[in-house]
Parts: C-alpha cells; structure tokens; sequence
C-alpha cells in the first residue's frame, strides 16, 4: 500500500527549511530528489572500495567492476532492452542525444530530412541543427496544438522515403505533454527511418518497454529518477549501435592499438570512452531499484491524484491560465498569471519557502509559440502531498496579491 509519509521518510532534504519555512519542492522535473539508498550507495562506494573499473586485478577493481556493471544489468532489465550490452551509460540525456547525431554524421546525405517535434528541450534540437549544418540535412518540424499536443496529421504530411531519423520526447518538460511515441514509432519505420525518443520526463512517472515500443534509441538521465546528477543512459538497437562510429576515442573503447591502426572494443565498450562516472553508475542502479520498490503503477496514480487536485486549486485563481492542457500528460502545472512575470513570483514563493521553475525550460520554440516570455512551472513527484498544493496556492495568491 502505498503511503506519502513513509515515503518522505526516505528524503531527508524534505525534512530542511528554506527562509524559515518548511521546503515544499515542486522543481521536480528538473531534477528529483535522492533518497537516502541512493546516498547510503554513495557513501559506501567512496568509503569501501573506491577504484577504477575493467583494468585491475586488484579486489577493489574487481568489486567496483562488478557493482558497475550489475548496475548495467538493473538498467536494462528495467528498460527490457534485449541484451546488456545495449544500454550505454553516459553522463546524461544531453550526452547520449549527442553521442546518436555524432554517429549520424556519416550515415546522411545532403538533402536527407530529419524529423524533429516543437515540444523538444534544446538538448535534443541543437544537436540536430548542428548535424544538418555538417551534412547538408533538413530538419523538419512536427508543429504543436494550443493545448500543446503534436499536430500529428501535420506529422504524416512530413513522413517520406528522405526521411532517415525522427526524434521527440516522450513527455514534454515544459508543459508535461506525453507524446504518442507508439504511433510514432511505427509510423516512422513504415518509410524505414530510425527513431530516438527522449525520455528524461518520462522516466520518472513511467517505466518504458524499449522492445514493445520498438524504439531505435531511447536516452534518460538518472538525475531524474531519484538518482545522481552525471550520469544516464543511451538505449540502441545493437544493430544501430554497431552501424554507428565511436563517439570519442581514448582507453577502454579500443580493442588494440598501434600507430598504424586502432580497432574498436565490442558494446558497450565502444561507446564507453575513459573512467566512467562509477558511483553515480553503481548509484544510478540503486535509483532504479528504490523506484520499483515504491512502484510505477502507484507512482503515477498517485502523482495523477496530486496533478488533478492542483489543477483543480489552480484554476480558481483569477488571471491565471495554465498552458499544457493536453489530456495526455504528467504531474507538470506550467502557468502564468494575468501579467505579472514568471519570474517575479517565482521569487516571491522561493521566499515563502516554496521551489518552483521559472523562465523558458530550455523550450523556447513552445514559449515563442504562445507569444511568452516563460511560465511559472510547478513539477510534482510521489513524495509530494496535497497539504503541500494547499502551501504552495495560498502563497500564489500572496504573490499575485503583492504583484497586481
């Protein structure tokens, strides 16, 4: 049975003040906070057999070794990739996106299209740009709905035989949109272009099935999950991850080397340039292992419960409009109220002890279109409770009342 307050007895930052006042932390989708099985992993690992990985004979290399990659084995279990080996670990959702359009750079033609949705955070657009600017490639935009879905008819009209690769994230992190990725996928191999999904915001309220999704990469960040900052993972279909090139070279990845010639380590290794993030790895497993523990099933009912009850408190507060309306979406509140800056009350309730995100969420593509400068974004998690909703509207109303 699911229970809040045992839960909140694993944070122990929920339990700090901020200016005097209880911390009440809806920032969540910008990173989760770490429960103290993920910090205990930490500390552990520092303290009891902190070495490099792969390369000694020594027993605390071999331990550190072990612990990395049963982590590996926890990630791909959890994501169902088919083999271990196509789960690489990397130092976030950001790094991942770049290793794929590295690779892609010598698998496009000028004149290919790439396909990308305007709901994207920066890191999975730039990279595109950066990638079609080498190789002469078009990016093209699936637009976006006032209740901020995906034009998806619009997306059909786009599809073609030059279509080689179509990327979007699975949830919105500025708006909490999720996406139809399943139709998407399909959609996309019809006409045998490759699809790389974002899942950063989805990974927290949802555990996705790499193989029924079908999905040819799919990248997280653990950060996310309850887990440390530093560390993620780029999910590939081992046939894509053997078509692409190396993302970096340096030792681990390499197979022999001379100088005449360098041949590549096998997956994952060759994707796995130099000394990992080895604790946050070994952390990260542990991340994934308390997140199944509490459940995905009761993580998002109950975070619904909690996304409902605000919407609910939220929309009786005059001027105020939330954008992201979809009926598809995560425990994300993106909004503003009449003319009053984002920014302004995100001030203000940072003084009355309350964290939310202000400003664009590296999503300025959904900001320009709604003609805004940024939203007030409240992002909730399963150890959030409804008291907390109550804090956080009636220091709203105080802001608002400060401000008008």
């Amino acid at each position: 049975m699911f229970s809040v307050n045992k839960v909140r007895e694993d944070f122990p930052i929920l339990k700090r003040e901020v200016h005097g006042k209880p911390l009440v932390y809806f920032d969540n989708a910008a990173t989760s906070q770490t429960p103290k099985v993920v910090i205990d992993t930490i500390v552990d690992y520092y303290s009891n057999y902190n070495a490099n990985i792969h390369r000694g004979v020594h027993t605390l290399s071999q331990e550190a070794t072990d612990k990395y990659e049963e982590a590996r084995i926890k990630i791909q279990k959890h994501f169902n990739a088919k083999e271990a080996y196509e789960i690489i670990l990397t130092s976030g959702t950001t790094h991942a996106i770049n290793m794929v359009a590295s690779g892609f750079e010598s698998l496009l033609q000028k004149g290919d299209e790439l396909i990308v949705s305007a709901l994207e955070h920066h890191s999975n657009i730039v990279p595109w740009q950066m990638l079609c600017e080498k190789t002469g490639a078009i990016l093209q935009v699936i637009p976006m709905t006032q209740e901020g879905a995906l034009d998806m008819k619009t997306f059909y009209e786009l599809l073609s035989d030059k279509t080689k690769l179509v990327f979007c994230n699975h949830v919105s992190n500025a708006l909490g949109t999720i996406n139809p990725i399943e139709e998407i996928i399909a959609a996309a191999h019809n006409v045998n272009a490759a699809v790389l999904i974002d899942g950063a915001q989805a990974t927290p309220h949802i555990k996705p099935d790499v193989q029924a999704l079908d999905v040819d990469f799919y990248v997280a960040s653990a950060h996310k999950l309850c887990g440390p900052t530093g560390v993620g993972l780029l999910y590939g279909k081992q046939e894509w991850l053997e078509k692409l090139p190396p993302y970096q070279g340096g030792g681990e990845m390499i197979a022999t080397v001379s100088f005449k010639k360098t041949t590549y380590a096998g997956l994952p290794h060759k994707f796995e340039a130099g000394t990992p993030n080895i604790c946050g790895g070994i952390a990260f497993g542990a991340a994934i292992d308390y997140m199944n523990s509490i459940g995905f099933k009761e993580i998002a009912a109950y975070e619904n419960e909690l996304l409902t009850y605000a919407t609910t408190k939220l929309e009786k507060i005059e001027g105020l409009k939330i954008y992201g309306t979809s009926a598809s979406k995560t425990a994300v509140i993106s909004f503003n109220v009449a003319a009053i800056h984002p920014y302004d009350i995100g001030a203000i309730l940072d003084k009355l002890g309350i964290a939310v995100r202000t400003g664009h969420h590296c999503a300025q593509p959904i900001m320009d279109y709604y003609q805004i400068p940024g939203t007030v974004r409240a992002s909730f998690s399963f150890y959030n409770t409804k008291e907390e909703i109550d804090v956080f509207v009636a220091a709203l109303e105080k802001a608002v009342g400060m401000l008008s």
